[in-house]
């Protein structure tokens, strides 16, 4: 047997569990209609074939028509959902894990526009600012419901076959019954701790009446909600113990903070730039003090800290949720000795931000996760070894090259810099993302490892390709920042780019332009304002960096605020002159009547890029597809077998910033589906 503290089994009550690594309750947002089809299906079990201990499914799974998702939950109070959850326990019980899922009613935390638009419910009338819905003070009858639909969706959950249910507490309705700062009743469900915790353990015995004591039941709660007049770690502390002495639960699952709002999120689920497994002392020190299974996870991105985790007794059970977005495998890599071989997860929280947008998560570098219906986490060996041409070493020509190699190809990378990364590179220049370098970096040791040929400081030209003697073309030269945007004075303004990469020093007073809304504006910004510079952002949007989504916008908030940024939103750049040694910007706004000028010594325009395409239209005819993607095919995973040019000697491609200015997932994803099918 291994020696491996992270390898040893752990007893859970009667559930044997292989080893010490789980993946928590966490929502991708990929129901269908409220039920785990096969995309849910498919994620859930393909972190099961990787190896995990027990996967934990559908963070905050409804159970009550009044807690309507804010984002795509699963619908724990329909009767259909039973054969669904079925399926899906059966299939990662065939792979050797344990599964669980996570219900819970919202309370406040959602709105009443939603679902049925029925009231939101909660102990006051207070508001919770991430979600902006007023609560309706809950009323004995609805207690009494509730608790009712906890237990019918918990013996919903134990007819599909899970091991068993774990509560969402924190920031959901339970917390806000224990919490003092939510918590207004005066009745038995209010004041006191003792009452404030009656809720909770209320709907624990209706929840074991209901399934039994072969049933593993869990609670994920704060132990510090780190709000003034909220659940200190004094009572969190007490909160612990009263749980384990209540006999009702099988083991803690223990968090710090709270998450009503956007930097109260963000601090309890960390993201890059901010400290690794923040609140693991205090899972320690729960455990310590209540001898009782622990379970924790908070950014626990590496098997380093996993496993001192572990062997530190700390907790019991250590969560790598995000990490496991990022590699499914990580488990079986431990076994096979290939920790080196674990793509890391950068925290650049793509996955969480996302959902919180409406869409579904997906991870910034691995693009099969969320699509394992299409998508391959391991990559197949091509039928028969072609040479692949690559020219271009952002993350959309290492996805190719690394992809391609995998296949069984000879690959070559031709590259103009002395180094892989393109707009990666750019981008980790901050110190607070250098962890997006990682990216690149995986990518790089994968491709040495499968033998690709990399010529740096070298600008290829059709010549130089076709010395190659190719079969297949792949241009992924990315794009050039678009600043040419102006009526007039585009030749006065300097990129976000110029900025970012040292080659433009900063002014002192200083028009930061973003109509792209992407964070190369605010990463410009942050680094003029740390200058001392007078700073002003600019956006014709309604709102400033739409694209950077909320839990990435607190580090930049925060050093912005503090630096005192000004942030203008509405109103659009249009012309610039140079006025002696400043430059005085003509200023409207798409909503008309509106003209004025002001003065800055400096104006940056952050305007996204436009692609780098010339060497892909040289090519272009000489190509036997001609450059034309069948998108049928792509999208099926079909090969290109496009033939619009006998002559050609070679297909072509062009994927990521090299087509249209998009992200860094998007241009992995080009090329993970463009070469898995080479």
């Amino acid at each position: 047997m291994s020696k491996d503290p992270l390898l040893q089994p752990f007893q859970l009550k009667h559930l044997t569990l292989r080893n010490r690594i789980i993946v928590t309750s966490h929502e991708p947002a990929y129901p269908e209609e409220g039920m785990p089809k096969d995309r849910y299906l498919h994620y859930t079990v393909e972190r099961a074939k990787g190896g995990v201990a027990m996967t934990m499914t559908a963070g905050s799974a409804a159970v009550s028509k009044d807690s309507p998702p804010v984002f795509n939950n699963l619908l724990a109070y329909k009767d259909e959902i039973v054969p669904y959850v079925k399926r899906m326990t059966d299939a990662v019980h065939e792979q050797g894990a344990a599964i669980m899922i996570q219900l819970t009613h919202l309370g406040r935390r959602t709105r009443w526009d939603k679902g049925d638009w029925l009231p939101v419910v909660a102990p006051s009338h207070h508001r919770e600012a991430a979600h902006r819905a007023f609560p309706k003070k809950i009323e004995d009858w609805d207690i009494e419901r509730i608790i009712k639909d906890f237990a019918d969706a918990a013996e919903r959950m134990k007819a599909g076959g899970m091991d068993g249910v774990e509560l969402e507490a924190y920031g959901h309705l339970i917390d806000q019954f224990i919490s003092p700062l939510t918590n207004e009743l005066d009745s038995d469900y209010g004041g006191s701790l003792d009452n404030r915790m009656r809720f909770a353990f209320d709907v624990l015995k209706a929840i074991r009446a209901r399934v039994g004591n072969d049933f593993i039941l869990g609670l994920r709660y704060t132990a510090d909600e780190r709000l003034p007049g909220g659940t200190d770690r004094a009572e969190g502390l007490e909160v612990s113990k009263r749980l384990k002495e209540s006999g009702l639960i099988d083991y803690l699952n223990v968090v710090r903070g709270h998450i009503d709002t956007d930097p109260g999120l963000t601090d309890l689920i960390p993201i890059q730039g901010m400290a690794s497994a923040p609140h693991l002392e205090l899972a320690g020190e729960i455990r310590a003090a209540t001898q009782f299974p622990t379970f924790h996870a908070a950014r626990i991105p590496d098997v380093a800290t996993a496993r001192h985790a572990i062997a530190a007794g700390l907790v019991d059970m250590v969560g790598m949720t995000r990490a496991h977005m990022t590699d499914p495998h990580i488990v079986r890599k431990i076994m096979e000795k290939r920790e080196d071989d674990i793509r890391p997860c950068v925290g650049a929280n793509y996955c969480l931000d996302r959902i919180y947008q409406g869409g579904l998560a997906f991870c910034l570098h691995n693009a099969a996760t969320g699509r394992e219906t299409t998508m391959p986490h391991q990559i197949p060996k091509a039928e028969k070894k072609r040479k692949v041409v690559i020219v271009g070493a952002g993350p959309a020509g290492m996805e190719a090259a690394r992809v391609s190699a995998e296949r069984g190809h000879s690959v070559v990378v031709f590259e103009a810099q002395d180094k892989p990364g393109g707009q990666i590179r750019l981008t980790a220049q901050s110190p607070r993302r250098k962890e997006m370098i990682s990216v690149i970096d995986w990518r790089m040791a994968q491709c040495e490892k499968h033998g690709v040929t990399f010529r740096f400081n070298t600008w290829a030209d059709a010549d130089t390709i076709e010395a190659e003697n190719p079969d297949v073309v792949v241009i992924a030269t990315g794009g050039l920042p678009h600043t040419e945007v102006l009526s007039k004075g585009n030749d006065l303004v300097v990129s976000s780019w110029d900025i970012i990469a040292g080659d433009v020093k900063p002014g002192s007073n200083v028009l930061v332009y973003d109509d792209a809304g992407d964070p190369a504006a605010l990463q410009a910004a942050e680094m003029i304002a740390q200058t001392g510079a007078k700073v002003e952002i600019m956006t014709p949007d309604r709102a400033f960096a739409p694209e950077v989504m909320a839990m990435n916008l607190v580090p930049y908030m925060r050093s912005l605020q503090k630096l005192d940024t000004t942030f203008t939103v509405t109103f659009r750049l249009e012309a610039v002159e140079k006025s002696g040694n400043e430059l005085t910007a003509t200023i409207g706004s798409d909503y008309g009547g509106v003209e004025k000028k002001q003065t800055y010594d400096q104006i940056v325009v952050n305007h996204g890029t436009i692609p780098l395409d010339e060497l892909y239209f040289e090519l272009k005819p000489r190509s036997s597809n001609l450059g034309a993607v069948n998108y049928d095919d792509l999208i099926n995973g079909k090969p290109q077998v496009e033939n619009r040019n006998p002559e050609g000697r070679y297909q072509l491609f062009r994927i990521g910033d090299a087509v249209a200015a998009r992200n860094t997932h998007a241009a992995i994803y080009d090329a993970l589906r463009l070469a898995k099918d080479l």
